[in-house]
């Protein structure tokens, strides 16, 4: 296995970055997960213009797309394999153990790791913390990720693969990877970005193939929405069948089906949409 690391293509277990990196000492990094079908990534342009987002989010030099398109073309040739994760690192790079940033400039790290696909429907939980849709880093995809590790954690201890948090004034808002949807009364509707949700890129795309709607929701929608899906980047559309207590028989259901099957057309008639 190979990755892209200091310009190149390395071997996976020789790659080396510093401990003084600031992406490992305080978190201070961004990243992208794309998906790699066949050695094929899909929608990378609309990924690249949300890492590039990110880094100016953060105060980071801009990432130089014309290197990450390299980069990931090399290691997915690489690395063949049906399917799999793309994953973009870029960090404020080599700095001290303080807040402050260095002067070396930043790290740019792409890997890929094995993937397969997702079952037709999942289980999810709500969990009791808040997303803070006012926060300095809300809507940017940063490194910053130990409060997902532990709701995900929350979430496989009650045998769901997802965790959903409301905001800080109660509405739904997002999962720890994922973007929500509910349908009530035939109609899809997701929480706008101004709730403090990542704007997911599977999200965009669902919203625009699907129509849609974006709703400010309380978090007890989910309590009486017909149907509930996520969307995420590996998840592409995907069924949820169980939220907390809740059993949602029949998942999926005909909205979120009809939903799933407009993805998979679509996605695959174009692979940069």
């Amino acid at each position: 296995m190979k990755l892209w690391l200091d310009g190149g293509l390395q071997d996976i277990e020789s790659a080396r970055v510093s401990v003084f990196d600031h992406g490992l000492t305080v978190g201070d990094g961004i990243f992208e997960t794309v998906k790699a079908v066949d050695g094929r990534p899909f929608a990378l342009t609309r990924h690249l213009d949300r890492l590039t987002r990110s880094a100016r989010g953060l105060g980071l030099p801009d990432p130089d797309l014309d290197e990450v398109r390299r980069a990931c073309a090399a290691v997915v040739e690489a690395n063949p394999m049906p399917l799999g994760r793309l994953r973009i690192t870029y960090t404020g790079g080599h700095g001290p153990l303080g807040s402050d940033r260095g002067e070396r400039g930043p790290t740019l790290v792409v890997a890929l790791g094995e993937s397969a696909r997702r079952p037709d429907s999942t289980a999810v939980i709500t969990v009791p913390w808040t997303r803070n849709e006012r926060g300095a880093l809300t809507g940017l995809k940063t490194t910053s990720y130990a409060e997902n590790v532990v709701a995900l954690a929350r979430a496989r201890e009650q045998g769901a693969s997802e965790a959903l948090f409301g905001n800080t004034v109660g509405q739904l808002c997002e999962g720890t990877g994922s973007n929500v949807f509910v349908v009530l009364d035939g109609r899809i509707h997701t929480p706008p970005l101004a709730s403090g949700c990542l704007a997911g890129i599977t999200r965009a795309l669902a919203v625009e193939w699907t129509g849609a709607k974006e709703t400010d929701l309380p978090l007890d929608v989910l309590e009486r929405a017909d149907e509930v899906f996520l969307t995420s980047t590996l998840r592409d559309v995907q069924a949820v069948h169980r939220v907390d207590g809740r059993e949602l028989a029949g998942a999926p259901g005909p909205v979120t089906a009809k939903a799933m099957r407009i993805f998979d057309e679509r996605s695959g008639n174009d692979l940069d949409p």
